[in-house]
């Protein structure tokens, strides 16, 4: 028998979630908390989904919402990993703004109701982080791209900075020197406009929670965790290629692209193989976290074991 899985752009979400399912996702973003405090974002989940990720033999089955809501990454309120799910709760998501300016036609201010305002789909991705454990989580949001292009980058754009909100007040670690701050992440002008870099606003068919990045987070499929920043206050397109958190801090450690990629370990621990949150046996970590079809002709003619 010959199994056919179709590319992302092929995919519909009624063809990735079990009908009910679907149906009783927009149903909570339309009526339940989600538009209680969206109310602007009730609609615009309501359209039609553009771009899925399917759920194949890849992604196999998603994470429990509770493991993926309470280990977690975000420095900022602490190093364990069940330390954001318990501190996170003092971060203010409202108001809120992202700036988008540098080399740009239309530099903007976007408030969080505009970015609700964006056609919001829900897509299916991978997130491997470098410490060899991964998740599957059904994320809520747009594609970057979209968000980019309507302030239209100049010819001299090459680069997208990121950087997270920088609030010592809200943010315990902030108060202490353990990292340099504010956290801050990029990407090449490509890379960020690829379709499957997307904008994220909730998870599991509601609203974001603090610990994963409220209110507005990136999400980087193919790449590993740490690039795909939290909270995210301003967006920079540039010239030449910005500084990024990990990579300032450790760069033998910690490359720019970090791009998923089984042939380059870790100094201290090998990324061949992967831990599922919530299983226990290992699997082989694919290249490009799986998206290898999709993502790989970005990097055509790089050493990606020189360019990791």
């Amino acid at each position: 028998m010959l199994l056919r899985f179709p590319k992302a752009s092929q995919a519909r979400e009624d063809e990735v979630t079990p009908r009910p399912l679907f149906l009783s996702r927009r149903s909570l973003l339309a009526g339940g908390a989600a538009a209680a405090l969206f109310p602007d974002a009730a609609a615009a989940a309501l359209q039609a989904p553009t771009t899925v990720r399917p759920r194949d033999a890849k992604l196999d089955e998603v994470t429990p919402k509770k493991s993926a809501t309470t280990y977690n990454n975000f420095y900022e309120f602490g190093v364990a990993k069940t330390d954001p799910a318990e501190a996170a709760g003092a971060l203010r998501t409202r108001p809120w703004e992202v700036v988008v300016e540098g080399e740009v036609a239309k530099p903007t201010t976007f408030g969080i109701e505009d970015l609700l305002n964006f056609p919001l789909e829900e897509r299916i991705y991978r997130l491997r982080c470098v410490e060899a454990w991964s998740m599957v989580i059904p994320w809520v949001g747009f594609p970057l791209a979209e968000l980019l292009k309507r302030v239209e980058p100049t010819g001299a754009a090459r680069y997208v900075a990121f950087q997270t909100l920088h609030a010592p007040d809200q943010m315990p670690v902030l108060r202490t020197g353990f990292m340099e701050w504010p956290y801050v992440e990029g990407l090449r002008l490509d890379e960020a406009m690829h379709p499957l870099a997307i904008l994220a606003v909730g998870m599991y068919g509601d609203v974001l929670p603090n610990q994963n990045g409220a209110p507005v987070r990136l999400v980087m499929p193919w790449k590993y965790g740490f690039k795909s920043i939290k909270s995210i206050v301003r967006i920079r397109l540039t010239r030449d290629q910005p500084p990024t958190t990990w990579n300032r801090m450790q760069a033998q450690e910690y490359g720019f692209y970090a791009n998923v990629n089984p042939d380059v370990d870790h100094p201290r621990w090998s990324q061949a193989t992967e831990r599922r949150v919530g299983e226990f046996l290992r699997r082989k970590t694919l290249p490009f976290n799986g998206y290898a079809e999709e993502v790989a002709s970005l990097y055509a003619g790089m050493d990606l074991k020189a360019s990791f």
